[in-house]
């Protein structure tokens, strides 16, 4: 049993992060660490309960849409347990205040905690080594701060990113360099368990196996190869005003039994 007590239904809220992009399955949908979250959750319970679970997340979202969107679905559901990851797309956009964002994403912890059992908040990873975003690390560093101040006063779990070493491999982040790939998903999930006080089988920051030396013009062609295939089309989704969200809803909105 969780150090949390135990869970019988578990809704997951967010963007892209939460809905696993990075991570497909055979169908071509999004697996991530959320649902394999879930099915670690699952495996706690007797045989003879069941347990339900609803990803609610959609990728590009920002935290005022979560909030419109999704937390409203998650108070109906009313699960044992939400994990609420947001903000992330707005803190990486030009000009945001991430005070602001905090303040916004602590009223909407504040609703949550008043209709759910347990809420785990979701902190932002440490970006030093990744392209795109190195440069906002204190940005996200500042934000991150106050998600875990907020999770000091609503007494939530803190699924905490920015400690977990592991994710700082680049093994662990899809082609995109900007979503997690399969195994950075499952690390995620085993910190998440962890964090509610779940036996995993594995220990998410264990070392990676040792990775060959890569010489300067197969970094150069990789990088030039990232930039044409994807930091190209997101700048210009950008620039358009679109998103990669636009049009997909979420992938599981009912409570459903694994």
């Amino acid at each position: 049993m969780s150090a949390f007590g135990s869970f019988g239904s578990y809704a997951a809220i967010g963007d892209s992060f939460t809905e696993g992009v990075g991570d497909p399955g055979p169908d071509g949908t999004y697996v991530g660490w959320a649902d394999r979250f879930a099915v670690l959750l699952a495996d706690q319970l007797p045989d003879h309960q069941e347990f339900r679970y609803a990803n609610l997340a959609v990728r590009g979202r920002l935290l005022d849409q979560i909030v419109a969107e999704q937390v409203p679905r998650a108070r109906e559901l009313a699960p044992d347990l939400v994990s609420f990851c947001a903000g992330g797309n707005d803190i990486i956009r030009p000009g945001t205040d991430p005070d602001d964002v905090a303040e916004r994403f602590e009223r909407a912890v504040r609703d949550l905690t008043s209709a759910v059992g347990t809420v785990m908040v979701t902190t932002g990873f440490d970006t030093r080594d990744i392209p795109v975003l190195k440069h906002l690390r204190g940005k996200i560093a500042t934000y991150t701060a106050h998600v875990r101040a907020i999770a000091d006063r609503y007494d939530c779990p803190v699924l905490d990113l920015w400690s977990l070493r592991s994710v700082q491999d680049r093994r662990a982040w899809d082609d995109d360099r900007l979503h997690l790939s399969p195994e950075g998903h499952t690390r995620v999930a085993l910190r998440a368990a962890q964090v509610l006080g779940l036996p995993v089988p594995a220990d998410p920051d264990q070392p990676w196996p040792p990775m060959p030396v890569r010489g300067t013009l197969e970094v150069r062609r990789d990088d030039i190869h990232w930039a044409r295939e994807y930091l190209v089309p997101w700048i210009g989704r950008r620039l358009r005003g679109e998103s990669s969200g636009d049009h997909v809803e979420a992938k599981r909105p009912d409570l459903m039994p694994l």
